[in-house]
């Protein structure tokens, strides 16, 4: 069962590299295919595989585990209504923005794209988003657009009360966020993906390319070259930025939002954006594995402003936390960092203080650092689901993949306690 036949498949069909989620993922996924489809072995499931497309589907969709909630990363869509489709669109709101997220699991990345620009004075009949997963099972749930506890992570979640209402089992998105979002499943490496698309202003793609080795990595980015405007943003995450630097891609600037434009060359002229093409299912499979990471060994590229130290005393009395996470989000990291340090020095340590110097480490690629704040966080709020979700990825980044499956369980437990 563990022949790496079925790994060349899911990497042949889905770009996704073994490596990525570790050795036993992809053996856990084809054994419970197999006892789910009654069959005896391994060769009689490969032989199955081979005459089905709708089973090589049904196996992609057991080994992708979407892992996502709303505003994840909000230094992104911040920069994103702030410093690059904000201005332009509350200038000329008739001048519209396509935005795309890829890919975009169940949703909520999508949905937190509509909520920011919509936040910040912006109709929604001024742009359009087109999301893309290759999970069929995903979509579903995203055109559903009812989600649990597990979704909303935070303190802040004021947004929920504006853009959603409550329902037995969660909270369901209200119409005027679905209203610019449509939904397609597709696979980024089929022949002639999105083809008629067109360009987009804003491309979110985070945390995708990890999963891929180098030449699919260099295939998938050729794809997201195509399908960005030339003078357009690519948000990706902060585990590859050093890759799209790379491959030509340049920082546009904007701290902790790991965002990319073209080099300038390619940016001189804008291409027209033409119409906007449906999204064809291609007809084997389609495009997301969100399941583990590599190791991060980047770290933040966006440089901050240094703060004196004889500063930090008075920042740390004058803002509270949430100050000090805005501080972060607005690229004066250091700054934030340090006033988090000195407000637990002065007021003892607090999930809170604990859980920002967790995300400042994480974003700058200090993997350790971050896994130690993020533990203390847990130890003082056991049920924190922040703190358990970037725990998780963390350590499927570093190749812990039992140790992510706890955390999994464990956040399982704790959304179904709350439900």
């Amino acid at each position: 069962m563990s022949e790496s036949r079925f790994a060349d498949l899911l990497e042949r069909v889905m770009g996704l590299s073994a490596a990525s989620i570790g050795p036993g993922a992809i053996e856990r996924a084809v054994d419970a295919r197999r006892r789910e489809t009654g069959l005896r072995d391994g060769d009689a499931y490969w032989a199955l595989l081979q005459a089905s497309s709708a089973e090589v589907q049904q196996l992609i969709e057991a080994v992708v585990v979407p892992e996502t909630w709303f505003f994840r990363n909000p230094q992104a869509f911040r920069a994103m209504e702030r410093d690059v489709l904000g201005p332009r669109l509350r200038a000329d709101p008739q001048a519209g923005a396509r935005l795309l997220s890829l890919p975009c699991s169940t949703g909520e990345e999508a949905y937190t794209m509509a909520m920011a620009l919509m936040e910040s004075g912006i109709e929604p009949h001024s742009f359009s988003i087109e999301a893309v997963d290759i999970s069929q099972h995903a979509i579903d749930m995203a055109r559903a657009g009812c989600y649990g506890r597990n979704s909303f992570r935070g303190h802040e979640l004021a947004f929920r009360d504006r853009y959603f209402d409550a329902r037995p089992h969660g909270w369901a998105v209200r119409d005027e966020v679905r209203a610019p979002v449509r939904f397609a499943q597709g696979n980024i490496f089929a022949p002639g993906f999105m083809a008629q698309a067109g360009v987009f202003d804003v491309i979110f793609c985070r945390n995708m390319l990890i999963y891929f080795d180098i030449p699919r990595q260099k295939q998938a980015i050729a794809v997201l070259r195509r399908l960005l405007a030339p003078d357009g943003t690519l948000f990706v995450g902060h585990s590859e930025a050093g890759l799209m630097r790379e491959e030509g891609f340049v920082s546009a600037g904007m701290a902790m939002a790991f965002a990319f434009r073209r080099a300038p060359e390619a940016a001189a002229l804008r291409a027209p954006a033409g119409p906007t093409a449906t999204v064809v299912p291609p007809p084997r499979a389609s495009l997301r594995a969100p399941v583990a990471k590599r190791p991060a060994a980047l770290r933040v590229i966006e440089r901050v402003r240094p703060t004196r130290p004889e500063t930090t005393r008075s920042i740390a009395k004058t803002l509270d936390l949430a100050a000090l996470r805005r501080m972060a989000d607005d690229g004066r990291v250091e700054e934030a960092e340090r006033g988090a340090q000195t407000y637990i020095r002065e007021n003892g340590a607090s999930p809170d203080a604990l859980l920002l110097l967790g995300l400042i480490s994480d974003a700058a690629g200090q993997g350790k650092a971050a896994a130690h704040y993020y533990r203390k966080v847990l130890y003082l709020d056991p049920g924190n689901v922040e703190a358990l979700g970037h725990l998780a990825l963390l350590l499927r980044r570093e190749g812990d993949h039992a140790g992510a499956r706890l955390i999994d369980e464990r956040m399982r437990r704790q959304d179904g306690r709350r439900n």
